[in-house]
């Protein structure tokens, strides 16, 4: 049988924001061949009864970082890089297992793992990489503890080191195309402080106007974009003038600059599963004083930021950003966002708008003719109770690029 057939779905198909009843899909080669509304006879294919479950596309993390299999980043970087490798296949694995289909890596992975996931040797979601983030010395991807000045030992590797240290023009036009001709789909900046990185202030920024502009100019260059970590409203200004495509975080948002960014068209990847799952653990992790005080601050200050972009009509994505065994709270996202947003609205970040922001309208996120076979089956309705998109057992099909990740339902033929 070379197709497969999904009957009596109640369908999210991405491309409107509410449920459709009784719909028809049939899946074919890896994609999408035909969506219709009512039953649709097909001869030759694997019939599934969904008997009214949600059939909608495959998630979309838009801020992850797969090799980040340990918390401490200047450890990882000490690792070898086999190793860090090996240990990432239980990350892309749980992603999937979660139904994670397509992520988009903030740092850290290569072009070796895009191709594990592609070739089968891992199992896990598509991968959008972006290489090595490009910091400034001394900014929020440079790992180096205090006084450790041999930069080449930190800064030299691929899988595991999440930062490409950088500074003036010419050098970070040269770190930017160094991480293209490496495989990035996209780049990724620090353009301001980090809770992970114990000597740089949240309100810094990082990377004069000049730096940020020219890597924004190799990225375009490439057909491609540039996202940004920041969390103040001064380095968000600076990078969404500078022309960069998303801001990361973004948890100190304010009114001025959530406007700028609405007008920019510039998208919002907030990411608080990392916070509160770094906030639960903040006794072992060992973070300093001044590190778990700017975890907190962020903390705290999340959800106002997703009212502030809501509210100036910002386009918000979802990510997670989690490091280590906390990856297991990825799915977390999705009721930590309950307070400032309704259900629907963030499945349609985690469909429709992460599939905007990488490009990929109309392949991904969606549930129409020529898309890519990214699907779950959900026992109930996600657009009403997204905690059910937190429960496995309440999806029992997770299906990627047309193959069966997971199928606990009987075909009906």
């Amino acid at each position: 049988m070379s197709r497969i057939v999904f009957r009596n779905a109640r369908l999210f198909d991405g491309l409107q924001r509410g449920l459709q009843p009784a719909s028809t899909v049939v899946v074919k080669d890896g994609s999408i061949d035909a969506v219709e509304p009512g039953d649709l006879p097909v001869d030759d294919a694997q019939v599934f009864d969904l008997a009214g479950r949600t059939l909608m596309p495959g998630l979309i993390d838009a801020h992850v970082h797969v090799t980040a299999t340990i918390p401490d980043f200047f450890k990882l970087s000490m690792l070898p890089q086999s190793l860090v490798t090996a240990q990432s296949k239980d990350v892309l694995a749980g992603m999937l297992d979660r139904g994670f289909t397509t992520v988009r890596d903030a740092g850290g992975a290569d072009a070796g793992l895009v191709q594990a996931v592609e070739q089968g040797i891992f199992a896990g979601p598509r991968l959008f990489i972006a290489g090595r983030a490009l910091t400034q010395t001394g900014g929020h991807g440079d790992t180096r503890p205090a006084f450790f000045q041999n930069v080449g030992c930190a800064c030299c590797g691929a899988v595991g080191i999440l930062g490409h240290i950088a500074d003036g023009v010419g050098a970070v036009r040269r770190a930017a195309r160094e991480e293209l001709r490496n495989g990035a789909h996209q780049i990724k900046v620090m353009a301001g402080g980090g809770i992970s990185s114990p000597n740089d202030p949240l309100e810094g920024t990082q990377y004069s106007i000049e730096e940020l502009t020219a890597i924004v100019q190799e990225a375009e260059a490439a057909r491609t974009y540039v996202m940004a970590h920041a969390y103040s409203p001064a380095a968000i200004e600076r990078a969404v003038r500078c022309g960069v495509r998303s801001i990361e975080h973004g948890n100190l948002l304010d009114e001025a600059s959530a406007r700028l960014m609405a007008e920019a068209g510039t998208f919002l990847v907030p990411t608080l599963a990392t916070y509160a799952a770094i906030a639960a653990n903040a006794d072992r992790l060992g973070w300093s004083k001044a590190m778990k005080e700017k975890t907190d601050r962020v903390k705290h200050q999340g959800i106002e930021a997703l009212r502030i972009a809501r509210a100036a009509g910002v386009k918000i994505a979802l990510g997670t950003d989690l490091l280590g065994d906390m990856h297991a709270s990825q799915s977390d996202e999705f009721t930590l966002r309950l307070p400032a947003m309704p259900a629907d609205e963030i499945v349609w970040s985690a469909t429709a708008v992460n599939a905007e922001l990488l490009g990929q309208s109309g392949r991904l996120g969606c549930i129409a003719p020529g898309a890519h076979a990214d699907l779950l089956v959900i026992d109930g309705d996600p657009l009403t109770d997204i905690s059910l998109l937190q429960q496995p057992k309440r999806v029992p099909v997770v299906m990627k690029q047309g193959s069966f990740h997971r199928c606990t339902l009987a075909p009906a033929r």
